[in-house]
């Protein structure tokens, strides 16, 4: 398949790299503690890597798995390290007690993350409306998806699926703001008795 940069050494960038990796994918873990970015790497085993924090990703697909707080701060970092690639954003800007978002229509965490970003690079939001148990099971899932230029979009569907998820594209940059909004929605029906196993998605009638 092909190389994907995962920035980040959490629980998100474990199920995604493990998704991957058991999808042909080749993962590389990009992260400020190398010694954990080591052992998700063994986690993750056929073949994933270990990149240095702050440099050139060997993905053309990155994946920003990082809080959201420190999103911006991170890709400003990587800086012209990041020109020309796909960023995908999976951050969630809750507040303190998840009923809603510390974020207003018009800036997103992608849309300030895109502010920030050499010129060449488009920033896609993706895997925020999922949760991580869910992901890990490799099971078919939904998963909505939204951001810069139809290229882009096209791309990170076409991951989408080789991953064995549907993708759902929202539509533009401006529609980043709609799918961190979701993310509560999600939470919130989880939270009031449909448990943290599920999934959000479209079905056609």
């Amino acid at each position: 398949m092909t190389t994907i940069s995962i920035i980040g050494s959490g629980n998100m960038a474990t199920a995604i790299g493990t998704r991957a990796t058991k999808h042909g994918h080749t993962v590389e873990i990009m992260s400020r503690n190398t010694i954990k970015a080591q052992s998700l790497a063994d986690e993750i085993d056929n073949g994933a890597t270990v990149g240095t924090f702050g440099a050139k990703p060997a993905g053309d697909i990155v994946i920003l798995a990082v809080l959201y707080a420190s999103a911006v701060e991170v890709v400003t970092h990587y800086g012209d390290a990041l020109a020309g690639k796909i960023l995908i954003d999976i951050t969630n800007p809750f507040n303190d007690d998840a009923s809603g978002i510390v974020t207003t229509a018009g800036n997103s965490i992608s849309q300030q993350i895109a502010a920030v970003v050499p010129e060449g690079t488009h920033v896609v939001k993706a895997f925020n409306t999922i949760f991580q148990g869910v992901l890990s099971q490799d099971k078919a899932v939904d998963v909505f998806y939204a951001g810069e230029s139809d290229e882009a979009r096209a791309r990170v569907a076409e991951f989408l699926e080789s991953l064995g998820i549907r993708p759902l594209d929202a539509g533009g940059l401006e529609m980043t703001y709609a799918l961190e909004w979701a993310g509560i929605l999600l939470v919130g029906v989880a939270s009031n008795g449909a448990g943290f196993d599920i999934a959000l998605g479209v079905k056609a009638l």
